[in-house]
């Protein structure tokens, strides 16, 4: 009897050993298949979305918000070498000019210079501008595109949101796909951090949410920004839906909460209090598409960006350098010698689209 209990102990003491050794490989198997993962992803990123999506969100975010409370932006100071360069090319040829935000303003600060175009008719234009009177050392670039001869398409990340085979996408650029190709640019939150929902080509991701900002594609390509249920509603030419969190601006008019950090509106992946890189689109009243994009931005500021763009309806994109990308491409029929420019210095790679891509993101043709 004595020997029994004590091969049964014996037994036990094994099992409860191996348990969290289980645990262990399971979670190192884990963290594996996410690093070595198709892409460009850094490391940091890599890390940070398996955290995400293994419920250690709130660790992330926290760490997130110490970072950018130890390194916080730059206050004051004039633009460096390469920035003031940036500004000198801009002034080189530009059609027209944004109303800057801090004055007095820099030579080809504002300046519009046309990118690409087509039998002498603008389709991207870019400009910068610095985004208040305190960051001075920094640049945002505005991109805009002209809204009637750009179509739009969204394409789903292998992970965000995944299912790909079942929407009818692709998480790279490839082959024919990269004929009329002029941009690419990134999506919003991932979107269990959105407060939004996400449908593509008649399947719904996540349930769409009425009074949220909505990013929509309609089967003409053309794209549209406004509140869902009201300014935007589902019907048969709707291609694609992806929201995230509430408009910026309104029939003109931004925002009051901007400076609040008003969860329901503007989530809390990140403080709203900091400045940080951040993109967000918009559409003016002529329904030509802005994306902004820059470093020590606020919501506030992002958000005056877009409207001195003329943005009259807008909403925020993704944040963090390591998410936000926006590239223009010389114009080509074929699918060689395409190259990519940056609108801003981000972190990724040009050709971030050309590859696998993680999260979701939206690509630019000529019609």
């Amino acid at each position: 009897m004595i020997k029994a209990r004590i091969q049964s102990a014996s037994k036990l003491k094994r099992a409860l050993i191996g348990v969290p050794s289980l645990f262990l490989v399971v979670v190192l198997w884990s963290i594996s298949t996410a690093l070595l993962a198709p892409g460009t992803d850094p490391l940091s990123a890599r890390l940070a979305e398996w955290g995400r999506n293994h419920y250690l969100g709130f660790v992330v975010t926290a760490l997130e918000n110490a970072q950018y409370d130890i390194n916080k932006p730059k206050v004051g100071g004039t633009l460096d070498s390469s920035a003031s360069q940036t500004l000198a090319q801009s002034a080189v040829q530009y059609a027209k000019t944004v109303p800057t935000l801090v004055s007095p303003a820099l030579p080809g600060e504002g300046d519009l210079k046309t990118v690409e175009s087509i039998h002498g008719v603008p389709l991207i234009q870019v400009g910068y501008l610095r985004p208040d009177r305190q960051h001075t050392s920094y640049l945002a670039g505005i991109a805009i595109m002209n809204g009637s001869l750009l179509r739009f398409e969204q394409h789903a990340g292998f992970s965000e949101p995944g299912k790909l085979q079942k929407l009818g996408s692709t998480d790279v650029l490839q082959g024919s796909q990269l004929q009329g190709l002029v941009a690419t640019f990134n999506s919003a939150f991932k979107v269990k951090d959105s407060l939004g929902g996400y449908y593509q080509n008649g399947v719904t991701i996540k349930p769409l949410v009425a009074g949220k900002a909505s990013l929509v594609i309609y089967s003409d390509g053309h794209l549209d920004i406004g509140s869902w249920g009201t300014e935007a509603t589902m019907n048969q030419n709707v291609r694609s839906v992806r929201q995230n969190l509430s408009l910026l601006i309104d029939n003109g008019r931004e925002s009051p909460d901007l400076n609040k950090s008003v969860l329901a509106k503007w989530g809390w992946t990140v403080k709203n209090a900091h400045f940080v890189w951040r993109s967000g689109i918009g559409v003016d009243a002529s329904g030509n598409v802005i994306y902004v994009a820059g470093n020590s931005l606020s919501v506030q500021s992002l958000a005056d960006l877009l409207k001195t763009a003329g943005a009259v309806r807008a909403m925020e994109l993704d944040i963090n350098a390591q998410w936000i990308s926006y590239m223009w491409y010389k114009i080509s029929h074929t699918n060689s010698n395409l190259v990519p420019f940056k609108l801003v210095t981000f972190d990724r790679p040009a050709n971030r689209y050309l590859s696998p891509s993680s999260r979701d993101f939206f690509a630019v043709y000529l019609k």
